[in-house]
């Protein structure tokens, strides 16, 4: 099975992003873009977007670029920065490698609405396992 094969496989494996309605648009090498359209269970209290739903966008993508080596990846730190508010459209998300090593890996993930303004700042660290993706998708 080809990589790309195998990396589609398991982006559509994650039950929760399927739950949130994350959907990745693209992948390679360290990288992803994800978009999610709001619907209004993703409103707060306050009626814009729950600061969950923005961290689960950008973790969907991260989970995407930090993965695409073709070997399990698992977070080991995450912080995000919010920037502004936003109530309707569609988010999106683009992850970047910024540093890779054999054991540990850091992604930069932008959020932002359909304007381009940026709405989040996500950073995450990985611990690259050896276990193939392929082995844990069956």
């Amino acid at each position: 099975m080809d990589d790309m094969e195998t990396m589609k496989r398991f982006i559509d494996r994650d039950r929760y992003a399927r739950y949130l309605g994350a959907e990745i648009c693209r992948w390679g090498e360290g990288y992803a873009s994800a978009r999610l359209e709001l619907r209004e269970e993703h409103l707060n209290s306050v009626n814009t977007v729950h600061g969950g739903v923005i961290f689960s966008l950008a973790d969907c993508a991260f989970s995407a670029a930090s993965n695409s080596h073709g070997t399990v990846a698992v977070a080991i730190q995450v912080c995000i920065s919010f920037f502004k508010a936003v109530s309707g459209g569609t988010l999106h998300a683009e992850a970047r490698e910024v540093s890779r090593n054999p054991k540990l890996a850091t992604y930069m993930i932008e959020v932002s609405d359909d304007s381009g303004s940026l709405i989040g700042l996500f950073q995450g660290t990985v611990y690259r396992k050896s276990t193939p993706i392929e082995e844990i998708i069956g």
